[in-house]
């Protein structure tokens, strides 16, 4: 799995997004763009493995061991370029 941070204009200035959640606007594309770097940085630090409990659908509690360390990749594109960001 890959999360992809995308960076383009937004709200009269430039931002980022993952999916359909933008980001706070950005007054200039460098500043979006060195944001969107940073998060999708930020997503690569691993945790502790912990245990932890939810419920599902259909209303069943379940468990599980989550593991720290599973990051998913990450990149960045800047839309405003149509190119990935180095």
């Amino acid at each position: 799995m890959t999360v992809t941070y995308h960076v383009g204009e937004h709200d009269g200035g430039f931002g980022y997004h993952v999916g359909e959640v933008w980001s706070e606007t950005f007054p200039d594309h460098d500043s979006a763009l060195r944001a969107a770097k940073s998060a999708a940085q930020r997503q690569q630090i691993g945790g502790d493995n912990v245990s932890i409990s939810y419920q599902l659908a259909d209303g069943r509690w379940t468990s599980e061991d989550a593991r720290g360390g599973d990051r998913p990749a990450t990149e960045v594109v800047d839309d405003t370029s149509d190119r990935a960001a180095p």
